[in-house]
């Protein structure tokens, strides 16, 4: 399955602000290739050039958000949208708030992993139970996304989905960087820990075979 990483970028950040010696969005570019996500779509504006210029040379596709009257919901719909657009098909696409800058590859990975074996479940990653982001939506659920009424914020999106019947899963994948944005500093997130359980099967298969029990 192809899933793809769509980078939201919030109207009033500056993704190109410098981290660990990188534009933050290059980092989450290079973040998403590691962790198997493919095609990588940037929805940024960028009035002077300098998105593009951070994305130059890297797997990234820049384009123009929706209008700011669609609200987060259209936000999210226009992006996988854009991905449909650059590879087709996709299966699934990781909704990514830009701000989100610390994530750990092994995370998008075991997200992938789990959507192989769940196709139609939205996914969401937590961290010592708290919810977090990026939100992995198939696509087979974009039609839902652009019912949601603009005035919904992204958590409240993912909400109101799951109370259409949607199934929601979360998964402690033990990575801080799902709930820590780019304001915290790298001193001050707390230990990855990787995943609690295995995403892909019942936890119940984990480790089987070393304990010699049936």
């Amino acid at each position: 399955m192809t899933v793809a990483a769509v980078v939201l970028v919030h109207p009033e950040d500056d993704p190109t602000t410098p981290l660990l010696g990188q534009p933050r969005v290059r980092r989450l570019v290079d973040i998403a290739w590691a962790g198997g996500a493919l095609p990588i779509v940037v929805v940024s504006p960028d009035p002077n050039g300098a998105v593009a210029a951070a994305l130059a040379g890297s797997p990234a596709t820049l384009t123009a958000p929706a209008p700011l009257d669609r609200g987060p919901a259209g936000h999210i719909a226009g992006g996988v949208r854009d991905a449909l657009a650059a590879v087709d098909p996709i299966s699934a696409a990781l909704l990514w708030p830009a701000r989100r800058a610390w994530l750990d590859p092994e995370t998008l990975t075991s997200l992938i992993e789990a959507h192989g074996a769940d196709p139609e479940t939205i996914l969401r990653p937590s961290f010592q139970g708290t919810a977090g982001w990026p939100v992995l939506l198939p696509v087979v659920h974009l039609s839902a996304v652009g019912e949601i009424p603009p005035g919904r914020s992204p958590d409240e999106v993912i909400a109101d989905l799951g109370a259409r019947g949607i199934p929601v899963r979360v998964l402690d994948l033990g990575d801080p960087g799902c709930i820590h944005d780019a304001a915290t500093a790298p001193a001050d997130l707390p230990a990855f820990h990787g995943p609690e359980e295995p995403v892909a099967g019942p936890p119940p298969e984990w480790g089987a075979g070393e304990t010699g029990e049936s």
